[in-house]
């Protein structure tokens, strides 16, 4: 074993001892140092890293993201060794990854209930409409969703505890009576099948199996077809992680309605949603103008008494 080697292998380390997961640089940086063995070259350059990240000839949106992998592990080699070179973050266009959120009203989310009937068997039909259900009223990642198993839910309690969740962090949901009451007949239903694995997965398919993620998104974007709702431009198109974004706004848009402590009220959406920097729960509520409009009549009224 090469000494980056050795390096990538403490640093990869010490990312994933942070709470980072590191799927994809687990995959790449390995790749990248293969490269940089192929020249010849005993430390890190600008020059080197651009190739490699380059080397998708057909895949230019890709391209950052390869170079950004690649910064990392260069910026805990600088500190290490001077002689490694950090890429400089402008040397490749970086196109925005990120849609712009569709927020869904409760007709909307009312009619995506609705077309889950159109599935093709009661236990999918049931399966589908509490993931929906389950999306739309706590805001969890649609892999936490997937992912809960069925000991993860208390009856007794109500609350329901997300483990391993991003940045390795865990959890625990309280959910409204009428969310509980749902769980238990879907828990409780006669057409349950029998759970293939050990662990018992709260969403299960008529196969016994744990819901996918990739086969949630594809039934929700048939169901969006059926219930008519559409894009509203090209960067903003109906997809299942909208719900997460339509609860957060919902939550304080309700925190402006009953006049409460908006501030308060963040800071505990913050903590629900899984978020350890404040700042991604101000991006899941950035596409709203409603807020802004609340926000300006509260401005307005506490101008108005303070004169």
């Amino acid at each position: 074993m090469s000494a980056l080697q050795q390096a990538l292998k403490e640093y990869l380390a010490m990312r994933r001892a942070l709470g980072y997961k590191l799927e994809r640089e687990v995959r790449l940086l390995p790749q990248f140092l293969d490269y940089v063995q192929q020249r010849g070259e005993q430390h890190l350059s600008s020059e080197t890293a651009v190739a490699w990240a380059t080397l998708p000839r057909s895949a230019p949106g890709w391209w950052s993201a390869r170079l950004r992998m690649v910064r990392g592990f260069a910026v805990y080699m600088h500190q290490i060794d001077p002689g490694h070179e950090v890429p400089a973050t402008d040397l490749l266009p970086c196109a925005s990854r990120r849609a712009t959120p569709y927020l869904y009203d409760e007709a909307q989310i009312a009619a995506l209930m609705q077309v889950a009937g159109t599935l093709r068997t009661p236990h999918r039909v049931a399966t589908i409409q509490t993931l929906i259900g389950l999306l739309a009223v706590t805001g969890m990642r649609i892999g936490e969703a997937v992912g809960l198993d069925r000991e993860d839910f208390n009856l007794a309690t109500g609350c329901i505890v997300i483990r391993g969740a991003k940045f390795g962090k865990s959890r625990e949901l309280a959910l409204h009576p009428s969310t509980t009451a749902a769980l238990r007949r879907y828990l409780r239903r006669a057409d349950r099948p029998a759970p293939m694995a050990d662990v018992p997965p709260l969403l299960i398919t008529i196969a016994g199996t744990r819901l996918l993620k990739c086969d949630a998104q594809r039934t929700f974007k048939t169901l969006t077809r059926r219930a008519q709702i559409q894009a509203r431009s090209g960067s903003c198109r109906p997809r299942l992680h909208d719900l997460r974004h339509s609860f957060a706004v919902a939550t304080v848009l309700d925190g402006y309605q009953q006049d409460e402590d908006v501030g308060r009220r963040l800071a505990l959406l913050a903590t629900y949603l899984g978020h350890v920097d404040p700042a991604a729960t101000y991006w899941y509520l950035s596409a709203a103008p409603e807020l802004m409009h609340l926000a300006a009549d509260r401005l307005d009224r506490h101008l108005t008494a303070a004169s």
